[in-house]
């Protein structure tokens, strides 16, 4: 696939989220915040962080419960392992699944996390592939809904998903927040 349609693609993606963010019914949005929208601001596209990786399912899947920004948990599923190199350095990220919508998803902080992008971390909605390996995207990583208002609670990342290198790679934190979660 060229970068010039994956380009493409993700500047769709980006737009389609501007218009979810300040016309949906489902926002997060406080009316005043639509009032006042504010477009997202992303990193440039970096194809270097764009990966097909192989999931070690070689872990427990029993369900665990990881925290949130209320301070209650939620219960997700481990579903795998995948690592890939950033900078010359190995990471390695779990991939969860959603207990009953089945969705995998990677809640990751980094060195980016309450700098450029949300202190509380981001997310990452990883896809499956006919292989069984993962595309693993940074270029879709996007804020918790909790980085816009109070109303909100995210799932925070567990520890083992906190990196140490910086991934300079989708959403950056949200210019017109009424929130922010401590470093």
């Amino acid at each position: 696939m060229s970068t010039s349609s994956t380009a493409t693609r993700l500047a769709r993606f980006r737009e389609r989220r501007d218009v979810f963010m300040q016309t949906h019914e489902h926002t997060p949005l406080t009316e005043a915040q639509k009032a006042t929208y504010i477009p997202l601001d992303y990193y440039p596209e970096n194809p270097d962080l764009s990966f097909a990786l192989p999931v070690d399912t070689d872990i427990p899947h029993d369900p665990i419960e990881l925290p949130t920004t209320s301070g209650e948990s939620r219960e997700y599923i481990p579903h795998g392992r995948v690592t890939f190199t950033i900078d010359g350095e190995d990471a390695t990220l779990t991939v969860y699944r959603e207990p009953g919508r089945g969705r995998l998803i990677i809640p990751f902080r980094d060195a980016t996390s309450g700098k450029d992008t949300y202190g509380a971390g981001r997310t990452l909605d990883p896809q499956e592939r006919p292989d069984g390996a993962l595309t693993v995207d940074f270029n879709y990583a996007y804020g918790p809904y909790c980085q816009y208002n109070d109303n909100w609670v995210c799932t925070l990342p567990p520890m083992e998903n906190w990196l140490k290198v910086p991934i300079e790679a989708g959403e950056k934190k949200y210019p017109g927040k009424e929130s922010e979660y401590p470093d």
